[in-house]
């Protein structure tokens, strides 16, 4: 007869594992480290923005590269920030001056801070260049600021504030497809400042038309395809400002986002 048992040691070691693994995910909110493996999109440098980023190549598109958001001084902590106020950008015209990674994404845990520079102040968070967690100042309806848009509705009373940092927290689930065909809509849970706002929401279609994001002419939004997207944020002529943003891709199985 052999002996079922699991050594101690090696218990103790998958829990420590297990431990480890769910508190990289478990740390959320403004100033949350990279976990070991992830991918930094932005480190306060120039030279990480250049690197990493680029304009979206949208029907929009009015810039050229290299990209015209500044990189500069954080207002409130140490560090350098990216400031979305694009020239190209005046007057609210997304799409126009947007910049994305240049890496593409499926399933992935996501990490962005941002400031709102002014009252009224408007940007926004693009999950696979699709999917927009808005950015917007004021706006507490589905429309509104964190807001899986159209989708949701704004966490609003969870917001810091104009002048102060705020984070969004991901975990996202790219739609999945069986002969061609959507067979599972994208997932998403997002943390806002620590708080969970929104738990494995599935998300529709992309909205706001062509300039938006990828398939957003295909069908109304509707047409989404089965090819990964980079992360893109949106000029839209206002000081947004945006700092410590890292990445980690994930590859989950099971329609579960959660954490």
């Amino acid at each position: 007869m052999t002996n079922s048992k699991i050594p101690f040691r090696q218990l103790l070691g998958a829990a420590a594992f297990f431990l480890c693994v769910n508190s990289s995910l478990a740390q959320v909110g403004v100033g949350a480290k990279a976990p070991n493996g992830a991918l930094v999109l932005f480190d306060g440098t120039p030279q990480s923005m250049n690197a990493n980023w680029a304009y979206w190549e949208g029907p929009r598109l009015a810039a050229q590269m290299p990209i015209k958001w500044t990189v500069e001084d954080d207002p409130v902590d140490q560090g350098g920030v990216m400031n979305s106020n694009d020239p190209a950008a005046a007057g609210g015209k997304y799409g126009a001056a947007d910049i994305v990674t240049k890496e593409k994404f499926k399933d992935f845990r996501l990490h962005v801070e941002f400031l709102i520079g002014v009252p009224g102040g408007n940007s926004g968070v693009y999950l696979q260049n699709r999917y927009e967690i808005q950015i917007l100042d004021g706006d507490s309806t589905e429309h509104g600021l964190g807001a899986i848009i159209n989708e949701t509705k704004s966490p609003y009373h969870l917001y810091n504030g104009v002048g102060n940092w705020n984070a969004y927290d991901v975990v996202f689930r790219a739609a999945r497809f069986e002969n061609g065909k959507r067979s599972e809509k994208a997932l998403a849970t997002v943390y806002f400042n620590g708080q969970k706002a929104h738990s494995n929401q599935s998300i529709t279609k992309v909205w706001g038309g062509p300039n938006s994001g990828l398939d957003g002419g295909n069908d109304d939004g509707m047409g989404i395809t089965d090819t990964p997207g980079g992360i893109k944020l949106q000029a839209e002529g206002y000081p947004v400002l945006y700092r410590n943003i890292w990445i980690q891709e994930l590859d989950l199985e099971e329609p579960d986002t959660d954490f």
